[in-house]
């Protein structure tokens, strides 16, 4: 605790605050040898030294370094997840191109590489392809099989199978727009690259 309580007074000395405070009491002494602060020479320096401190910036505290490769990996362990959870669920064959598709896109953008090295710099895209393996691919295999239970007690409107290959065509479609998107970005890193290099050439 003793050392703890040190490091705090260190760390005031070697503020900002305490910088700016010496410095106007500096000045308060200055005004105290001029003899302009008379018998209360004690009051003004103090006066002085508490204004600069209260005047200086705060201090700026550097935000902890995230490393957004982190978050890839940690997406990476929960699709080899999904995987294991659709491996135990029961899924309409009809339904097996459409899984393998957009399975198949998923672990492309996820295989540890340059891909995932660009996805990673990439917040929404990170977003978008995390909240549909999380979330959307689970719930939709889970609202199916549920479904598909009431469907056999009650007949009748369209299928469970059909409302589930409509959705797998929707995530399908948000996977390859990040894949563009992905792309793109790409693409505006590789010119701006080839400008810098025609900008240091021309000078």
């Amino acid at each position: 605790m003793a050392t703890s309580r040190a490091r705090r007074v260190l760390g005031y000395l070697e503020s900002g605050k305490n910088l700016a405070g010496s410095a106007c009491g500096v000045a308060g002494l200055g005004l105290t040898l001029a003899g302009v602060a008379g018998a209360y020479w004690p009051l003004v320096i103090a006066g002085l030294y508490g204004a600069g401190a209260l005047i200086a910036p705060p201090e700026r505290v550097a935000p902890p370094p995230f490393d957004p490769s982190e978050e890839v990996d940690a997406l990476r362990a929960d699709f080899a997840r999904l995987g294991e959870y659709l491996g135990e669920v029961e899924l309409p064959a009809t339904a097996g191109a459409r899984w393998a598709g957009l399975l198949e896109l998923y672990g492309a953008l996820l295989e540890p590489g340059w891909v995932a090295e660009v996805l990673a710099t990439e917040p929404e895209a990170v977003h978008a392809l995390s909240r549909a393996i999380r979330r959307d691919v689970p719930e939709c295999v889970d609202t199916y099989n549920r479904t598909r239970w009431w469907n056999r007690l009650t007949p009748g409107g369209e299928s469970p199978e059909r409302h589930l290959e409509r959705q797998l065509d929707l995530l399908y479609e948000e996977a390859e727009s990040v894949t563009a998107d992905l792309r793109e970005a790409e693409a505006r890193r590789q010119q701006t690259h080839t400008a810098y290099l025609e900008e240091r050439g021309r000078s």
